[in-house]
């Protein structure tokens, strides 16, 4: 079965289900299951909503943090590279100390560090 199209509502094909689900209503999938030669649509609603507060990573202020800034951001890597920072080349990401990504005020650009989910270690023969 695969999905051809994802309707959010206001778009063709969704006025009759934002009149029964209204603000619900996340959006409309119309999928086709070439086996059995059928279309389904289905829609996606909100069922519960809470307040969330997304966690925070701490860093410590000497840790070295990756940045990242687009190529045609000429201002920013000047300001970046004049405060320190490196290119990491394998990670495509400036790396810069946290505290002075801090006083730079480039916090939103920091990329979190990717960590393995594998319990094990990888162990090379």
């Amino acid at each position: 079965m695969r999905t051809r199209l994802t309707r959010h509502p206001g778009q063709p094909g969704t006025k009759r289900l934002v009149a029964e689900y209204g603000a619900k209503l996340v959006c409309v999938r119309y999928r086709y299951d070439e086996a059995q030669g059928r279309r389904l649509k289905t829609v996606e609603l909100i069922v519960e909503e809470t307040p969330y507060i997304p966690a925070t990573i701490a860093y410590q202020s000497n840790a070295i943090v990756g940045l990242r800034i687009g190529f045609e951001e000429g201002d920013i890597k000047r300001l970046v590279k004049a405060a320190g920072a490196k290119w990491n080349a394998t990670r495509q990401l400036w790396e810069l100390r946290y505290d002075k990504a801090v006083v730079l005020n480039l916090t939103s650009r920091i990329v979190p560090e990717e960590r393995s989910i594998s319990r094990k270690p990888n162990r090379s023969k």
